[in-house]
């Protein structure tokens, strides 16, 4: 590659970059998953397009798994562990004997119905079962959900990715299928090497990163990121899953306190952005529309069936035994929304020549983008039919530490969050303690220095001055406030 073919490379890209984020705006007012309007880009640019040929399933498949990670990486630095420890077994069960459920019930309506052979009917039921979080809560942006159900399918989508991509890859063989009990075994591992190898990588990470002052405050996002993919690569090459790892990893990461987390989170959300913009232009790029008309009446069928059958049936017989409610069940139900996964895992079969893996792909696109056209805008409607969004919790309370290594201090900056219980509480009546000390307040885009008489209000942000010995009991503090109001402390002992 020349600086002259550099140049125009990057001509493009940013023009596809910035047609890529007005599309966001125009996803959110629409109510549709953006990926939709990133596929379109693709599909735009492709040969039946604007004339770019691209065919190159293998690089597809490898960009597409490094989009994966930085999207599962920044799907778990926004996870809340406080909300999704509830439901962890649930959804550990839905995302592995649920999956296998959905799996088995899609690739039997492919056979009976579509006429497919079983090798295929199999791979197409393990290539749509995976769930994608971010097509979900792409269009529950505006409807709040109860922070058991969010929990729910924030844990479901970051845990299924790793059992479905080895039956992918178990399905996409040319031989023999293993027995069932080997393939079994098989996955058990793999997700317990995995999660073993995502949870040794960030606690140490975390340890790593309070201990030592890093001189810059950009050092830390790139870190953290550093550890998710090292998380990855760690598992996948110990024979793990390496997407179970960075799912972990990032958990951990993203619950340890450490400095600078909204600039980490922030850099994490713009790589994602990133990546799936990259992702489904190249997919949108590979697909061939003059082929797909064929597929249609495969995808309506397997899609329906596994809509209207396989995800309401593995979804009553999971969770059932946890006395979920009927309501949250539904919602569950039609909330199991395809995107960046299956696409990606449909390329496997055409980098491995497995038969008919070019029908799989067109199936898989097309159900993808008909099934997202049809329960994305329905989403929102259906939790407000079934009241689900009754009862939300509020934002949680944005607090952002960075280390004074010199001064033996950490400065807490703190949002307050519409909805927080600290608005109307005075500054004195926070009883921080002893040696932390509200320095200064920003309301309306102005800054004053507050007294103790000071009344606060949601939107506030407060930098807070504290010793290292107490920042801790700090912040721990100001989230009781956020959460019980000024009478924090004196009720039930909190």
């Amino acid at each position: 590659m020349t600086v002259s073919h550099l140049n125009t490379f990057l001509l493009e890209a940013s023009v596809i970059l910035l047609v890529a984020v007005v599309a966001v705006r125009l996803s959110t007012r629409s109510g549709l998953p953006s990926l939709l309007l990133y596929l379109g880009i693709g599909v735009a640019l492709g040969q039946d397009g604007l004339g770019v040929t691209f065919n190159n399933a293998s690089l597809t498949q490898v960009l597409g798994y490094a989009a994966l990670v930085v999207i599962l990486a920044e799907g778990g630095l926004k996870t809340n562990w406080r909300e999704i420890r509830p439901v962890v077994p649930a959804a550990s069960v839905l995302a592995t004997f649920g999956v296998g459920i959905s799996v088995f019930v899609t690739a039997a309506g492919a056979h009976f119905l579509v006429g497919t052979d079983w090798r295929e009917s199999l791979l197409l039921g393990a290539i749509v079962s995976s769930t994608d979080a971010a097509a979900v809560f792409s269009v529950l942006r505006t409807v709040p959900l109860p922070a058991r159900l969010s929990g729910l399918l924030e844990a479901e989508s970051g845990f299924n990715d790793a059992p479905v991509v080895i039956l992918v890859a178990a399905f996409a063989t040319a031989g023999p299928f293993d027995a069932w009990y080997v393939l079994v075994g098989s996955i058990l591992a793999e997700l317990a090497i995995g999660a073993a190898v995502g949870w040794a990588v960030g606690r140490l990470g975390a340890l790593g990163l309070r201990k030592v002052a890093l001189p810059s405050s950009g050092l830390y996002p790139i870190a953290v990121l550093a550890l998710t993919v090292l998380a990855y690569a760690g598992g996948a090459l110990l024979h793990g899953s390496g997407f179970l790892a960075v799912y972990v990893c990032a958990v951990l990461l993203g619950n340890a306190k450490l400095p600078h987390g909204p600039a980490v989170r922030g850099f994490a959300d713009g790589l994602a952005w990133i990546g799936q913009i990259g992702m489904f232009v190249l997919l949108g790029l590979l697909c061939n529309p003059a082929t797909m008309g064929s597929a249609v009446w495969a995808a309506v069928v397997i899609g329906s069936v596994l809509v209207l059958v396989a995800r309401p049936l593995s979804v009553v017989a999971t969770l059932t035994p946890f006395k979920l409610p009927w309501r949250e069940q539904a919602l569950l139900s039609w909330a199991g929304l395809r995107g960046a996964v299956p696409i990606v895992l449909a390329t496997i079969p055409l980098v491995a020549d497995v038969p008919h893996a070019a029908d799989v792909f067109n199936i898989v696109f097309i159900l993808v983008v008909l099934f997202t056209l049809l329960q994305g805008p329905t989403l929102p409607w259906l939790a407000r039919q079934l009241r689900i969004s009754e009862g939300a919790l509020g934002q949680d309370l944005g607090i952002e530490s960075a280390p004074l290594e010199r001064l033996h201090g950490q400065l807490l900056s703190v949002a307050l969050a519409p909805g927080s219980r600290m608005s109307g509480v005075e500054v004195g009546e926070l009883r921080l303690p002893a040696g932390a000390a509200v320095t200064l307040v920003v309301r309306d885009g102005s800054s004053f220095v507050p007294d103790r008489a000071t009344v606060l209000r949601s939107g506030d942000e407060l930098l807070v001055v504290t010793t290292e010995t107490v920042a801790e009991a700090t912040e721990r503090r100001l989230r009781a406030v956020d959460k019980g109001g000024k009478l924090a402390g004196w009720l039930h002992g909190k």
